[in-house]
């Protein structure tokens, strides 16, 4: 951010939240074709029983693209059009830190599992966010996955994903 020299204002700069809105407006109105195309191929249409099996899901089509249509024509020639910016750099940084680390987690699952990549993610995220003593980090991930594991895995009996290298398999479970 610059400050303004006329105003002593600092100057946001970004995408401009009509852009956004077009976007999004676009993924809905390429959502809803898609489920049309897909419903007419199942059959959209009425049959000697009552509706085909794409008919439902052919109307629901036609509404998103509705939607997305309206939505990007007010995003790109609407009079009331939001040319704000919609995020600048500060902002877009503080929901990074936040995205980028949950994004690694989802992926973390695939390898080693829920309760390994929780209590890693939730240490991290005390210690690196939180700013909390790593000690106490470590204490509390593995005290609350520690107690999920007793809850689901012991008690409930509902086994939760391991993930594809198991590193929790000297427990037995």
């Amino acid at each position: 951010m610059e400050p303004n020299q006329e105003s002593g204002a600092l100057h946001r700069t970004g995408v401009a939240t009509n852009v956004i809105e077009a976007i999004v407006a676009c993924c809905v109105l390429i959502m809803g074709v898609v489920v049309v195309f897909s419903s007419h191929a199942l059959g959209a249409g009425w049959t000697t029983d009552g509706p085909g099996a794409g008919y439902f899901p052919f109307y629901i089509g036609i509404v998103l693209c509705i939607s997305g249509a309206g939505i990007m024509y007010q995003a790109l020639a609407g009079k009331n059009r939001n040319t704000e910016i919609f995020v600048d750099s500060v902002q877009l940084k503080r929901v990074l830190s936040v995205f980028l680390p949950a994004l690694v987690y989802v992926l973390a699952v695939q390898f080693v599992g829920l309760y390994v990549a929780s209590a890693v993610y939730i240490a991290l995220f005390m210690i690196i966010l939180g700013k909390f003593s790593p000690i106490k980090s470590i204490i509390a991930a593995l005290s609350v996955n520690t107690l999920f594991f007793f809850m689901f895995e012991v008690w409930f009996k509902v086994p939760l994903f391991k993930g594809t290298l198991d590193p929790l398999s000297f427990l037995g479970y």
